[in-house]
């Protein structure tokens, strides 16, 4: 069910990075929910656990020359959760680099190309399991001032295999500036309308499909976890300092699951949340329930 609504999501507008007239130079994501695994009708079996969800993006470009802007950055994250009742409690942490260029091809097209190295797991011991990477190539099209598209693909290599993500996003600010929308699906999607010039209501959406390497589960056996999320949020923002910091407290529906598995159990590619070769896995936990979750936001933004 999980997948079925996570593809359904990534099918309706699948994504774009950034197009936009600002650009967030700090982002500081936190979550809470309380995570249940979908009731067993035979057994009666029920599960829950408390899970904290952190995100720190950040960003800084450099200009090379007039075509040219080396990007740099790191993202943060990290998710305490027991993902089994038989497992102790963990930390799935992800450490990622940002390593690119945006470049500018003509008046109406730009380039942004990032290699993205990471290490994922709970870092009990960490080797070469827990290492990643994954690439972006991205085309941005501009057809008006306050509109664009963009088109590209994002892989990755897995714990499960390789995942595959077309990319094609949009951007649309009003002429009174009040309310634009930011679509960055399959990846992140966000609404805004200020009411004042310092307090402004809106919706967001974050998704991800990723996985961390476990190291010292069940003595030594090798395993992973993957994780499918998506976060929907309604939320009511703060600015202060000119314009640059924002605050936000939300509130929403976390649908994330955490499968875990065997480390020698794989799908190959995988597009979105589609297995190519199909998916025989025997997967070693319970599936979680959607749950509301509480989150606050602090972002740091320039405009452009």
């Amino acid at each position: 069910m999980k997948k079925v609504l996570l593809l359904s999501v990534a099918l309706l507008s699948i994504s774009m990075l950034q197009a936009q007239d600002y650009l967030d130079i700090a982002r500081l994501n936190i979550g809470n929910t309380t995570l249940q695994n979908i009731e067993d009708a035979e057994s009666g079996s029920e599960f829950e656990t408390q899970a904290t969800n952190v995100n720190l993006e950040f960003l800084y470009p450099t200009p090379l020359n007039k075509k040219t802007v080396l990007i740099t950055g790191f993202t943060y994250e990290n998710t305490t959760l027991q993902v089994g009742p038989a497992i102790a409690h963990d930390n799935l942490s992800m450490t990622r680099l940002n390593l690119g260029v945006k470049m500018y091809h003509s008046r109406k097209w730009t380039g942004t190309y990032l290699i993205l190295p990471k290490l994922a797991g709970n870092y009990e011991d960490i080797g070469g399991n827990d290492f990643q990477i994954g690439v972006i190539a991205l085309l941005e099209q501009k057809l008006k001032n306050r509109f664009r598209m963009k088109y590209g693909i994002y892989t990755s290599t897995e714990e499960f295999g390789q995942i595959i993500t077309p990319l094609v996003g949009v951007y649309y600010r009003t002429p009174n500036n009040k309310f634009y929308i930011d679509a960055a699906f399959p990846i992140r999607m966000e609404a805004n309308y200020s009411l004042t010039k310092s307090l402004s209501l809106g919706a967001d959406l974050r998704t991800s499909i990723k996985s961390y390497n476990l190291s010292g589960l069940d003595g030594n056996a090798e395993a992973y976890v993957q994780e499918e999320s998506i976060r929907a949020a309604l939320y009511a923002g703060i600015t202060m300092l000119d314009d640059k910091l924002i605050a936000r407290l939300k509130l929403g529906l976390d649908t994330t699951d955490y499968g875990l598995y065997d480390s020698d159990q794989t799908v190959g590619a995988q597009v979105l949340t589609v297995a190519l070769g199909g998916d025989d896995r025997d997967r070693r936990n319970d599936e979680f329930d959607s749950a509301l979750f509480f989150g606050v936001d602090l972002i740091y933004r320039l405009g452009l």
